[in-house]
């Protein structure tokens, strides 16, 4: 969690995102990917810290399946990070900092987890369409592929 934390101290001192580092590990303690929030530096909402953690120990390691490894992050995963940790097949991750935590310094990862949970519908204006023109595509994927997860 040192690492985590130092990595975030880094990403704030260099103006490149907010106040979030991140580890993987493998069993053993031996460090394979470090980073911190990239969101500033890369103009991309999504390089929170995890993301771009797991995009770095993805490609050292070769593969998009990080079972085993562990993840040590400083803060609680938002619903976008914590939907790549489960992607990569991490199943064991350590956080300091609460999402309140996170919210309590202008964070909104609160009004994402209470739209994940029916309580916030007017976040986002989300419908179907056009399911017959793409639905031809999944059945042949389907067809000549192995599903990954």
């Amino acid at each position: 969690m040192k690492i985590a934390k130092e990595s975030a101290e880094y990403g704030v001192n260099n103006g490149e995102g907010g106040p979030f580092g991140a580890v993987i590990t493998d069993k053993n303690g031996n460090i394979i990917a470090k980073g911190n929030n990239m969101v500033l530096a890369k103009s991309d909402p999504t390089a929170h810290a995890e993301v771009t953690v797991i995009r770095e120990a993805c490609k050292k390691l070769g593969t998009y399946d990080l079972s085993g490894y562990i993840l040590y992050t400083s803060c609680e995963p938002c619903p976008m990070c914590l939907s790549a940790i489960i992607w990569s097949n991490i199943q064991e991750v350590y956080y300091a900092c609460t999402r309140e935590d996170a919210g309590n310094i202008g964070f909104r990862d609160d009004a994402i987890y209470e739209y994940l949970e029916g309580k916030n519908d007017g976040l986002i204006n989300l419908k179907q369409i056009d399911r017959e023109d793409c639905i031809n595509l999944f059945e042949e994927y389907k067809k000549n592929n192995k599903t990954i997860y």
